[in-house]
């Protein structure tokens, strides 16, 4: 028997008061038994989204909602900013072209960080583009954005939006969207919330929803404007995923016992105990700068394939980690941190690391990351 752990960067471990919750029996979605589980789930988001606005629940991956937050706010030919610094900033330009915006991108290196000034700059030389497209934490390299710098810019320019994806961020990192002014900011549930893939969530500010009543590009299922007048009677537009929903508000009880700030300490704690334990096995950080909260990304020794590496750990010791996506394939594997995550998970991962490093042919001392990280985790 191979005992099985999850520690990738979506899906994550849904814990058990939620999994028992979904075991229920359904009910209808149209049913008055439904409209106080998605009140409640409504109420939830608007605490962890930080916002008084609405946030939307749909039916989908995050990357749906990531396909909404194109279509209802944006027409044809609008000019478009997208940060393209790994696999996923490359998804917000395949979306913006599939929509037929106009696009400009700033693009980095994988593995580093976009400056707030390379925005401004943007937008100063052409005050016509109306989105910036940014996510929080790329979640192929590792690296965190400054969202609360990059807001802080473009809010000055009351053309543009800022949409951020936030599908690995949420919960691992502070996003306040009132307080910092972010326009559109799109969640996912099998990340930070801790349940299974399905939704994806979609908080909207006034000025966004401006941008909606002149926005052309074709939409249908994707309907921001309708999805917000059903969210007003407790209902979706189309039909609720509502096992899901009842697992949502069961995962944000659990978050509100914890707390806001607990909960983000924690990923921090986390984090920095991966990172430390990663560097005392003598190995490279993917990310150069401002690494993310919700996953570590490390470069595979000379000579090993990341893939061979995430392969083994699954294979050999059951442990689900994450490799390389996109150009960093093979060069990279990735380590979790995200939701359902306390210290033991940190230290089996490292455990395992070390293990299938020795099993082909890497030089390593184990324990030498194990003890690193029970140091900072005793902290």
């Amino acid at each position: 028997m191979l005992k099985r752990y999850l520690v990738a960067p979506g899906p994550t471990p849904v814990p058990s008061e939620a999994l028992l919750a979904m075991a229920m029996p359904v009910i209808h979605h149209r049913s008055p038994d439904f409209l106080p589980v998605l009140g409640a789930a409504k109420k939830g988001l608007q605490w962890l989204y930080q916002t008084k606005n609405d946030v939307l629940i749909l039916c989908a991956t995050g990357t749906g909602g990531m396909v909404g937050s194109v279509n209802n706010f944006f027409s044809p030919g609008d000019k478009a900013l997208v940060i393209n610094a790994g696999n996923f900033g490359e998804r917000w330009t395949k979306i913006c072209n599939a929509y037929g915006l106009s696009l400009q991108e700033i693009k980095k290196d994988w593995g580093y960080t976009v400056r707030p000034e390379e925005i401004e700059q943007a937008l100063r030389h052409d005050p016509s583009i109306k989105g910036v497209f940014v996510q929080a934490s790329e979640t192929s390299t590792g690296v965190y954005h400054d969202i609360e710098a990059i807001a802080s810019v473009v809010k000055n320019f009351s053309g543009t939006l800022l949409v951020v994806d936030a599908i690995s961020a949420l919960v691992a990192h502070d996003l306040k969207m009132d307080a910092w002014g972010i326009d559109v900011l799109i969640g996912g549930s099998q990340k930070g919330l801790m349940l299974p893939p399905g939704l994806a969530f979609v908080g909207i500010s006034e000025k966004a929803w401006t941008f909606a009543e002149s926005a052309k590009c074709p939409r249908f299922y994707f309907n921001f404007k309708k999805e917000r007048e059903s969210l007003a009677k407790n209902q979706t537009n189309f039909t609720s995923p509502v096992t899901l929903i009842i697992g949502l508000n069961e995962c944000l009880k659990l978050l509100q016992r914890e707390g806001l700030e607990n909960a983000f300490e924690r990923h921090r704690r986390l984090a920095n105990a991966t990172r430390e334990a990663i560097k005392a096995l003598n190995l490279e950080l993917f990310s150069k700068e401002s690494p993310s909260n919700a996953v570590t990304a490390i470069e595979s020794p000379a000579g090993l394939d990341g893939q061979e590496i995430y392969k083994n750990l699954r294979e050999k010791y059951g442990i689900t980690a994450a490799g390389g996506q996109g150009r960093a394939k093979g060069k990279i594997f990735r380590i979790a941190h995200l939701g359902y995550a306390d210290t033991f998970d940190i230290i089996t991962v490292v455990a395992g690391v070390e293990m299938v490093l020795k099993s082909m042919g890497h030089p390593v001392k184990l324990g030498s990351g194990v003890s690193v990280a029970e140091e900072l985790l005793m902290e």
